[in-house]
């Protein structure tokens, strides 16, 4: 047996299983597995992905300025203090490199983003899993699960794969009353789909243990670019230029975030289109005997008498084409989170909960 054995916490991790795309026997499947913009991205950002192919021997920017400028513009934030990442994973990883290792403690909610688990694992830190209230964020339950080994504390706002958030008060509470050694990161990658939302951009101006992420895989449309940002103190924003490579963003996936967010009129478009199939399709499943929580985000929790249940809604929703995402993983095992996608494919979820819920009646 080899001797060349990996750092403690890594064969800890399991593998990270992303949303199905594929059913074996069925054509023309509609995936709302991944929370993905059904719309695609903005036309500008196509057109930018076209004109940087003729650039793709060049090395990228290392200090991402141009895209970090665009960010600035458009949300009124600081381009020194933004960082950017392959998608805000990175961003989480950099966090985990930077303020934990082992001895030190990673807080999470017992239904939160699985990276958070993997990226404190990777480094050798502890994962605390803190409980959540009727599936929303609990700050009394953190604070009280926090101390002096607490290094990063993660909530995602709106929460994934619930759909819930929590108001800028109670994570001004969190803020305040965390050890003095602990990081507060809130991540914002629904943010967008929150009409008016700054998923805590102006708390971070005013504290220095805040810290936000952010992405463009969901409302705009470059899942497959991994692009992300992260904006914080100065000190941290240093901190975290010195773990994260030279070259981690390509061209075309720079040039294309930046045509993306300055294309607020598409980014309106998907908001106000995701905000109206959302309310439909959470009503039509209620009408079924679906209950789910309100959602802030492009995707429904659908909550079932039971995981037979939901598991055998999940085979037939994939018998008809539509594959949507077991949450078990994430101690749901209870629901299916429904991306939400354009009118037909609602209408589709709609139409086969209801046939498979009067075909168990």
């Amino acid at each position: 047996m080899t001797k060349i054995t990996p750092q403690p916490g890594i064969m800890e991790i399991a593998l990270y299983q992303g949303g199905a795309a594929h059913v074996e026997g069925v054509a023309n499947v509609v995936k709302l597995s991944s929370n993905e913009n059904p719309f695609g991205p903005s036309p500008a950002a196509i057109a930018a992905v076209r004109d940087s192919a003729a650039g793709l021997h060049r090395y990228p920017s290392t200090d991402h300025s141009g895209l970090r400028r665009a960010i600035g513009e458009v949300t009124g934030l600081d381009p020194e203090r933004i960082i950017c990442g392959v998608g805000s994973d990175e961003i989480i990883s950099f966090l985990c490199q930077a303020y934990a290792g082992p001895g030190d403690e990673v807080l999470y909610t017992e239904h939160g983003f699985s990276m958070y688990r993997i990226s404190a694992l990777a480094v050798g830190a502890t994962p605390v899993v803190v409980p959540e209230q009727d599936r929303v964020v609990d700050v009394d339950a953190i604070l009280a699960a926090a101390n002096p080994n607490t290094r990063l504390v993660f909530i995602a706002n709106p929460a994934n794969p619930t759909g819930t958030m929590i108001g800028a008060a109670e994570v001004a509470r969190l803020a305040a009353g965390l050890p003095e050694e602990t990081l507060l990161v809130l991540d914002g990658a629904y943010a967008e789909y929150v009409e008016g939302f700054d998923a805590g951009a102006a708390l971070v101006g005013t504290r220095d243990n805040v810290f936000m992420t952010r992405t463009f895989s969901k409302i705009y449309g470059l899942g497959g670019l991994r692009v992300g940002w992260g904006y914080g103190p100065q000190e941290i924003i240093d901190v975290l230029n010195r773990v994260r490579g030279p070259f981690n963003l390509s061209n075309t996936a720079l040039a294309a975030a930046e045509a993306a967010i300055r294309d607020q009129d598409y980014v309106e478009k998907c908001r106000a289109e995701n905000a109206r199939w959302r309310a439909w399709l959470a009503e039509a499943l209620a009408e079924c005997g679906v209950a789910s929580d309100t959602s802030c985000a492009n995707f429904i929790l659908a909550r079932f008498s039971d995981a037979a249940e939901a598991d055998a809604c999940d085979e037939h929703l994939k018998s008809q084409g539509l594959i949507v995402r077991k949450v078990a993983g994430y101690g749901l095992p209870q629901a299916l989170r429904i991306t939400i996608g354009d009118e037909d494919s609602c209408r589709r979820v709609a139409a086969a909960v209801r046939a498979f819920k009067g075909a168990a009646a």
